[in-house]
């Protein structure tokens, strides 16, 4: 008889109905990987991106679609020597490489996984491993981010620039956010040192202004759009911007040009040494995931709808699914 497991399977690109809670075979375990129980997984704009079908080149259909596993080795292939059935893992799985994370069980390769930080629960873990890889790759490999150094962080109370505001700070950089003005206590808790309301001032202005008209050393765009075209406004003489969001449509690069900057547009690689890095830093205390809602993994699409209308919520920080419960945890509306 087959062994099989629920999973949310994505049967057609489109809105939030198009996923199904179905039984679905357990997937076999090959040399160089791990079957993992999942306790926990989160929801990101790329979830949803793929939901409605903007890669829809890259996602064969059916498919179990998630990028963010923290839960429990229940089996290991026959050459995995680093972990061991029992141990508590966390990671990012292969994007656009195979099964997502909408499932009981997930198998992946070993080189992938780290072990989870003990100070933080599943749904924790669970909220950083795609995001905090995303950070530590844009701050510590593309700008080399300095102590001393100023950064202005896009989007600070989000997903990304809640966990972007704490690694900045850990890294020992002065950091400037932009943030509702409902959210400025939240993210000067995290660690900002300025908080921008961007409908009551320009964040161009302000950054010129909170830096004594020098400008930034670099700019973490989580925004796109716009945010991407005027960010070297921003900027001081040599500095760097790092975006994480498509560009749907060509930018005018003259200003970045007379900044001397550099631009990195960062599509996150996955890897046991950025999360070995922020393992270190939630267990000193440095970094900790905000969770923000959480619902059961029957309701992926109600938190897909959730992050997709965010704006409509005091939400901050990450959509976390509670795989092996049925914990539901939700914000109020603005």
């Amino acid at each position: 008889m087959v062994e099989t497991m629920k999973a949310v399977v994505l049967s057609r690109f489109g809105g939030t109905d198009a996923f199904e809670l179905l039984d679905v075979p357990l997937p076999p375990v090959g040399a160089r990987q791990l079957r993992v129980r999942v306790h926990a997984t989160a929801v990101n704009p790329l979830d949803y991106q793929i939901r409605r079908g903007d890669y829809a080149d890259l996602v064969p259909l059916p498919s179990i679609i998630g990028h963010d596993v923290s839960g429990v080795v229940e089996e290991t292939g026959a050459d995995v020597t680093e972990f061991a059935a029992g141990d508590e893992v966390y990671y990012t799985p292969r994007i656009f490489g195979g099964a997502g994370s909408y499932a009981e069980r997930h198998v992946v390769d070993v080189d992938l996984v780290a072990r989870k930080p003990s100070n933080l629960n599943h749904v924790e873990a669970a909220s950083l491993t795609l995001v905090g890889g995303t950070v530590v790759e844009a701050f510590v490999s593309r700008a080399r981010l300095a102590v001393g150094e100023t950064v202005l962080i896009h989007g600070g109370a989000g997903g990304v620039g809640t966990i972007a505001i704490q690694v900045a700070k850990a890294i020992g950089a002065r950091v400037l956010t932009t943030a509702r003005a409902a959210d400025h206590a939240f993210v000067r808790s995290l660690g900002a040192d300025e908080a921008i309301d961007h409908s009551t001032e320009d964040y161009v202005d302000a950054a010129t202004r909170l830096t004594g008209g020098r400008g930034v050393d670099v700019v973490f765009d989580t925004i796109g759009g716009d945010t991407l075209t005027r960010s070297p406004l921003a900027l001081a003489d040599m500095g760097r911007v790092v975006s994480i969001v498509d560009i749907p449509q060509p930018q005018n690069l003259i200003e970045a040009w007379g900044k001397n900057a550099a631009y990195h547009f960062v599509f996150t690689r996955q890897n046991r040494g950025k999360l070995d890095l922020l393992t270190d830093l939630a267990e000193r205390g440095l970094v900790r995931p905000v969770v923000g809602a959480v619902l059961p993994l029957a309701r992926v699409g109600e938190a897909h709808e959730l992050l997709e209308g965010r704006s409509a919520y005091a939400l901050c920080g990450k959509v976390a699914i509670d795989v092996v419960g049925d914990t539901v945890s939700l914000p109020p509306r603005r």
